[in-house]
């Protein structure tokens, strides 16, 4: 019964994009930007925010407009998630490794669907064969949110991106690529110049952004947290390679040790850092560099070692104190989920927002998954898929993705979790995807 309610909201969204004109009246709308919402209507014309007014806006008489009554509720830019894995998110490892491909797209599409659902029309995604997915969306074959795709993401040999086994040996010594490496998931590159292809071979295939492993990980099997991965000089060959085609490189790191090497390497946004200390945060915040945060669960996988499940917890733990260091120094922050290989807790992630509210008041909770998300992306410069109107914002000339919500989150941020219920309108490129008003 789900997929079929799923498919007739795609369906009533195909409908709707036909419809040349939208307009939402009486609504509290909240920007993305300021700490207030002002009463007014919202006039959408094909995927885009026309008119704002106070006023009543006019419309012709040619039936081309959707006239939808906000009933007063709060109006919002459709949420960002800045780190995801949209294809690895919809199966788990075992699926991914040893099931059928086709299989795993599939689910990759089902999930997408769901992912606009919650309410997310934007996400980046960082790491994973995504392409295609990608491509489906924006032909509007499926529903799903726009998508910044990394493509593979790119690991030294032993790195967090390398997932062969202990005993299978690296193309360079005389072995073969590994299922991952087969079907995009990551590619593993030692040495500058191998740095360079795979770079300018993932930018060719389409990534908006590259996605570099410097550092251990959690989910990988054979290289410790603590450990620093590339070297500066490969490192900076791949930021090289990416600011040749306007756009800039992004690593997964966690310690002081690993940030600090991409950092002189010319890296503009770090993932995780939940590692860092004090000296290592003031330098992020000297040289303008991103910290994308995640408030992650302490609990592991079911298919997690006992020693993976005290790094999750280690990691999990660190998110306060640097989360903190990063408001006393000012860092730019952005904010994403990273939940992968265990599809059922997916629909869990909107829960993650009001996990923020350890941190944040609900305004700058909005303000990042919106307006501040939506700065990091800008990062991509002409690699971005859609460079037609702003985005993260409801405002003149902006993309016309937004959500109608039952309630006001500035007051609770709480009201963000209960997604199925609490968002009453979802607007994507213009078009409705979901509409509970009974209009």
């Amino acid at each position: 019964m789900k997929h079929f309610i799923t498919s007739a909201l795609f369906f009533l969204a195909v409908l709707v994009q036909a419809q040349s004109k939208i307009l939402i009246n009486n609504v509290q709308i909240f920007n993305g930007k300021d700490n207030k919402t002002v009463s007014g209507n919202v006039l959408i014309e094909n995927n885009l925010i026309t008119k704002i007014s106070s006023s009543p806006i006019m419309t012709d008489k040619s039936g081309n407009t959707k006239i939808i009554d906000g009933k007063g509720k709060f109006l919002m830019p459709g949420l960002i998630d800045i780190h995801m894995h949209e294809m690895l998110s919809a199966s788990t490892l075992s699926q991914m490794q040893n099931g059928e491909v086709g299989a795993a797209f599939i689910r990759a599409g089902v999930e997408a669907g769901n992912i606009l659902q919650r309410g997310f029309t934007s996400i980046r995604d960082l790491g994973g064969p995504i392409f295609g997915v990608k491509k489906t969306i924006d032909d509007g074959a499926i529903s799903g949110p726009r998508i910044w795709p990394s493509g593979p993401m790119i690991s030294q040999t032993a790195g967090h991106g390398d997932f062969r086994g202990i005993n299978q040996r690296p193309v360079g010594l005389g072995g073969s690529l590994d299922h991952s490496e087969i079907i995009d998931a990551c590619l593993i590159a030692d040495g500058k110049d191998a740095v360079l292809v795979a770079v300018r071979e993932t930018l060719k295939r389409g990534a908006s952004q590259i996605k570099l492993c410097a550092g251990g990980g959690i989910s990988s099997s054979f290289d410790p947290l603590d450990v620093s991965q590339f070297t500066e000089e490969e490192i900076r060959a791949a930021v090289e390679a990416a600011e040749d085609w306007g756009t800039y490189v992004t690593v997964h790191a966690f310690t002081s040790r690993a940030v600090n090497k991409a950092i002189a390497a010319g890296v503009k946004c770090i993932e995780h850092g939940q590692l860092l200390d004090d000296a290592t945060m003031k330098l992020m915040a000297d040289k303008g560099i991103w910290l994308s945060i995640q408030a992650l669960d302490e609990e592991g996988r079911a298919d997690f070692s006992e020693e993976q499940k005290r790094q999750k917890a280690e990691v999990a733990n660190g998110a306060d104190a640097v989360i903190k260091m990063a408001k006393k120094y000012k860092v730019k922050m952005a904010w994403g989920t990273d939940v992968f290989f265990n599809p059922a807790i997916n629909k869990d992630q909107n829960t993650y927002i009001a996990k923020m509210s350890n941190w944040f008041t609900p305004f700058e909770v909005l303000k990042l998954i919106t307006s501040d998300n939506a700065q990091l992306l800008t990062l991509s410069g002409n690699r971005s898929p859609y460079k037609e109107g702003k985005l993260g914002v409801i405002e003149e000339g902006a993309y016309a993705d937004m959500i109608l919500v039952d309630g006001n989150p500035l007051q609770d941020i709480n009201i963000m979790v209960d997604y199925d219920k609490n968002f009453l309108l979802i607007v994507k490129d213009g078009a409705i995807y979901k509409n509970t008003l009974n209009q």
